[in-house]
């Protein structure tokens, strides 16, 4: 792809200018070029979409890129061209359509310059179908997925820090799916279940945002079902790392209440996680 193209894609995909295209489509699609045909030579087909990108009609720029990969499925063109068709199904909303190109533009093309790019707007696709914790949460693990081959086959590309952004996002989704799930149980006094979703909270997502509550659920289901250590434990682990926290504190008053407080058992598994939290992993 052209310095030019990937500067146009770049600028409308991480500066936020995207949005401004976005608006532009509240008009009906007018195709700027509408006086030039589908059959005319892929260079003139790229450039007619590229301009109908800048003017807000991605409707009309797609048609040009399908049209290059039609007429000459294997050129030079047509490899710039699904660059762009999957950056205008992105724009447009149609997240699964982009995937499919994206990875079949991947499988062509795994080494090209413009590969971290379109890896980029695969694990963007996934991230834009997210969904509320009380949903699947399967785009969460397909974003990771994808996010991570960004970060790992093109450490040095501009898109990395993004994708390290939203697989944070992501695990801090799946660790509040957990989350939910195991609140729904020791809303019932299903203890057990309830302590195995916490659990791999604390384990699995040790960096999310999640995990200052699930140490203080734990406190609450061992208590509750009487193995005092594991929740005196799960209360020191908790002071350790977030000792203004709230949660701390409605944890430290349970146990008060009982006549105990918080102590850490070293041969728990709370106490092992809790070593992770400490140095961040």
């Amino acid at each position: 792809m052209k310095n030019t193209a990937r500067a146009l894609l770049v600028s409308l995909l991480l500066a936020g200018v995207g949005a401004a295209v976005s608006g532009c489509q509240a008009d009906k699609d007018i195709d700027i070029t509408k006086l030039a045909v589908d059959t005319d030579p892929p260079e003139a087909l790229y450039n007619q979409g590229l301009a109908n990108i800048k003017a807000g009609n991605l409707g009309e720029a797609g048609k040009k890129f399908d049209a290059i990969n039609r007429e000459q499925p294997f050129s030079d063109w047509a490899r710039k061209a699904l660059v762009m068709s999957t950056f205008v199904k992105y724009r447009q909303g149609n997240y699964d359509d982009a995937v499919e190109s994206g990875n079949a533009y991947l499988k062509q093309y795994p080494t090209s310059d413009d590969a971290a790019y379109v890896q980029y707007l695969v694990g963007s696709s996934y991230s834009k179908q997210i969904t509320d914790v009380t949903q699947d949460q399967r785009a969460a693990q397909q974003t990771i997925v994808a996010m991570q081959k960004v970060v790992n086959d093109y450490p040095k590309s501009e898109y990395v820090s993004d994708a390290q952004a939203k697989i944070r996002f992501a695990r801090d989704q799946l660790a509040g799916k957990e989350m939910q799930i195991g609140r729904y149980y020791l809303e019932r006094k299903n203890y057990l279940p309830a302590i195995s979703r916490f659990r791999i909270v604390v384990e699995q997502y040790p960096t999310t945002n999640q995990v200052e509550e699930a140490l203080a659920r734990l406190v609450e289901a061992y208590y509750a079902m009487g193995i005092v250590e594991e929740a005196q434990t799960a209360a020191a682990v908790l002071g350790h790392n977030y000792p203004d926290s709230q949660w701390y504190a409605d944890s430290y008053k349970l146990l008060k209440s009982g006549g105990t407080e918080p102590r850490e058992n070293s041969g728990s598994w709370i106490a092992r996680a809790g070593k992770k939290l400490l140095l961040g992993t």
